[in-house]
This record gives C-alpha cells, structure tokens and sequence, in this order.
C-alpha cells in the first residue's frame, strides 16, 4: 500500500523527479515532465542532462552536484535554464540529494519544478527598480520615504530613504535619517507637524498637498510638500513625499504683496486726491480754449492729459501686482494677435515666431504684451518689426530690431519713472514687471540678435 501511495504521489505531482549517475545520464523521469517540458519521459532516459541545460548554467548545476556527491548529507538548489521539447528555454529550481547505494533510488535525485513565471516577475521587478533607482537619483525634487507602523494606539512614522535631491536640499542623508521618527530628525515641536501631516495622508488614504515651515539649512524653511499613501493588502504602510524648497518664491511674494500694498495705499491717494482736483483743471482749461486764443491753452490740455494717463498707469500698476491665484491655459497665438490688435500702428509689423500654451491670468498677460508691443514702437520706431517666440519649454521673448536699449540703461528700464520717450509715463515696464512677478515667473532684458530690445521671461511651462 505505501508503494503504491509513492508511486501515485510521484506520478501525479507536478514536480519533476529525475534519477541520474554520477556522470549525468539519466535513469528515470517521472511522468510529469511531459506537462513541465513537452518530453516523453522515455525520451530523456539514456540522455545526458548536462546537454539540455543553458551553457551558462551548467558550471553552477555542476558545482552543486559535486557537492552532494562530496557530502551525502548535503541537500543543494540551484536555478537552471532546460530547453523544453519546442525549443525554448524555461527556467526549472532544482533540488539535489545525494541517493547513491540507498537501496531505493539508487543514483542523484533531482526534484525540479518550472518557474518560468516567477523568474519573469524577478526580471520586472529588478527592471522597476532600475528605473525607481535612476528616477530616485536624478529627480529635481526632494523625495523621503516613511514606514508607517500601527502597532500602537497611533500610528509611527519612520524615515527609511532619502533620494540624492533631498540630500543635497537638507544636508541630511540617508544613514541620519533611517529608522528615526520625525521627532528623531527634527526635533519634538517640528516633528509634530511634519507627523500631523503624515497621519492625514494615513487617515485620508489618497494624496494630499501642503506648504510647510521646516528649517533645515540656511535659505531653506518653505517648502510646497505632497504626500502619497502606499497600500498593500488594504493597509498603509509606507508614504512617499515629494517636496520643492519654495523659500526664495515665497519670500519674493511676500515683499511684492509688501509692495502691491503700498502702491495701493499711494493709488488711492492718487485716485481720490488728485482726480477731482485734475478733472476741475481740465475743465478750466476747456473753458479757457473757448474763451482765448492764447498759445498756451494747448501745452496746458497736453500736461493735465498726461497727469490723467499717470494717474491710470498708477491704479493700473497697483492692480497688477497682485498674487495670481486663478490660472487658465492661454494660447501665446490668440494673446499675441488679441494684444496686437489693441495697439498696432499702420506701419509696425508682428511676426509670432513659435506656438505654445502658458498657464496664467489671461487678461494681464494681455496687459505685458500691450506695453512691451507699445515699448516696442516707441523706440523701435513706428516701423519696427516685433517677434514673439518660445524660450525652449520655459519661456518666451518679446524683441524689435530698433536701436536697442544700451547697456549701461538695461538696468534701469522697470525702474519707476524710467522712460526714453518725451511722452512716456516711464511705467509701462514696471507694469509688465510687476506682472510677471504676481506669476511668479522673471523678467529679463537683453540684446535682439537684430541688434534691437529683446525681453525674455522664463520661469514658466509653455506647452
């Protein structure tokens, strides 16, 4: 009865039983192998095993054999390439056991199973984390990786790896951090914080974003976090974040609300204490040109018409200087041909040299290239030739070939005031500026290869 049992278990499994001698032949195959490898087990006995096995395979499998033919005792595995019947090859883990003179085998046992599948899984899993390995080490951003442990009442956050960009953001490195608590790391009052947010990303399940007080290193303490949870058989066990040193951004907004605040205070003193006052002049001079002859009627209606354009300029500058918030996808085409419509003379001509979309406050942007267009004609001449186009995918210019500015007044073109023209407000650029800062993006003057203005404002995606 229990040879039988041994012969239906060995029959009917779906591992591979192989006998061979001490030089590889093999004696015996189980029935199993034609499910495994497409062989008929008579076709194998007789054949040397060695001669189905990958080359590169078959020092390893060779080593092992030796050793349990050294030591009867041993019991070796090994992972192995076998060819099956229609040519391919399929990976097979090998058992080996030393059963020479026993009575009952009589030879090398073999006990194979196939793990073609399993070994694709590896292959995967190692070419994921490859890739996981190469995107850790050449991202941008700051990447941390926390274990989260609920074996107590609260959950406990540990750190376990940081990407080389976190490193160098922070000065910490991988080997300060591992296995520490945000309290570990950064003391019991910002750890506190810091593990605030990561049990909200725990609790909510899905990602969250956030900006942070965190003093590190000098220059760095805002930072634009975003968490993500890690969830494996229903559980939260690990949370990745990606997170940006936004200091220098957020302290520029800060001296520009600064600054926006008190533009605004000066507007309205502006608006309310000289407007009534102007329009009681202009009208004055009106009456004044019906009334007298006089050749001073004219330069006085030309002053208070430009006192009337600075007021405007300075209510429009407090205006835009405020933060952006509220962003839309803006094609450059439609803004340069909506902005050039509002200011084009007869003889100027436009030339969008590149496509794009950029992200922002769609009616202020249409105010930048207003001025720099006006700018443009201004000093270019009323016949310039403007050309708008894309910076790579971070920004985009504005240039003319007119006489260009030099550069010992570069510096000072968005100052208040500034202006080459007669007629010039000298605060059209401070506008455009101003502008572009509430975007959070740069402005920069230089040389057009014409020889003219060129404008290059970067900081931004153009898609």
């Amino acid at each position: 009865m229990d040879s039988e049992l041994y012969r239906v278990f060995v029959e009917e499994s779906p591992d591979v039983a192989t006998i061979a001698d001490t030089d590889g032949t093999i004696t015996y195959v189980s029935p199993s192998v034609e499910r495994t490898l497409g062989y008929e087990p008579d076709e194998l006995i007789g054949e040397v095993g060695y001669e189905y096995q990958h080359p590169d395979d078959r020092e390893q499998v060779g080593a092992a054999i030796e050793r349990v033919l050294e030591d009867p005792d041993a019991v070796e595995t090994a992972e192995t390439r076998w060819r099956h019947a229609d040519g391919s090859w399929c990976w097979i883990e090998a058992t080996i056991q030393n059963r020479l003179d026993d009575g009952v085998v009589d030879g090398i046992l073999i006990v194979t199973r196939e793990i073609s599948q399993r070994k694709r899984r590896e292959e995967e899993h190692r070419a994921l984390a490859e890739e996981y390995t190469v995107l850790l080490n050449n991202a941008e951003e700051a990447i941390f990786f926390l274990r989260v442990e609920q074996d107590g009442a609260e959950p406990t956050f540990r750190f376990e790896r940081l990407s080389p960009s976190y490193e160098q953001e922070t000065g910490l490195t991988t080997s300060d951090v591992r296995d520490k608590t945000p309290a570990e790391v950064f003391g019991e009052e910002d750890g506190a914080a810091l593990a605030a947010n990561y049990r909200r990303c725990l609790e909510a399940r899905e990602p969250i974003s956030y900006e942070e007080e965190l003093a590190v290193e000098e220059g760095a303490r805002t930072w634009d976090t975003r968490l993500a949870p890690v969830i494996e058989d229903g559980e939260v066990t690990r949370i990745v974040g990606i997170t940006r040193n936004v200091t220098d951004r957020v302290e520029r907004e800060r001296q520009l609300r600064s600054k926006t605040k008190q533009l605004d205070e000066f507007a309205s003193i502006v608006a309310h204490d000289l407007r009534n006052p102007l329009n009681v002049a202009q009208g004055r001079a009106a009456l004044l040109a019906e009334e007298s002859g006089s050749e001073h009627v004219d330069p006085l209606e030309d002053a208070l018409e430009r006192m009337e354009t600075l007021i405007e300029d300075t209510l429009t500058l407090a205006r835009q200087g405020e933060i952006v918030a509220e962003r839309e996808p803006t094609d450059l085409v439609d803004l340069v041909g909506a902005s050039w419509g509002s200011v084009a003379s007869a003889e100027a001509n436009i030339d969008v040299v590149d496509e794009g979309v950029v992200h922002g406050d769609r009616s202020r942007l249409q105010h930048v290239f207003e001025n720099l267009f006006r700018n443009a004609i201004e000093h270019g001449g009323v016949d310039c030739t403007i050309r708008v186009g894309r910076i790579g995918d971070t920004g985009f210019y504005v240039e003319d070939d007119g006489a260009g500015i030099p550069d010992d007044r570069k510096a000072a073109v968005f100052e208040w005031g500034h202006s080459s023209a007669d007629d010039g407000s000298g605060i059209g650029l401070t506008i455009v500026e101003r502008i572009v800062e509430a975007h959070g993006w740069t402005i920069d003057v230089a040389d057009a290869e014409s020889g003219g203005t060129r404008f290059e404002i970067t900081g931004l995606t153009v898609e």
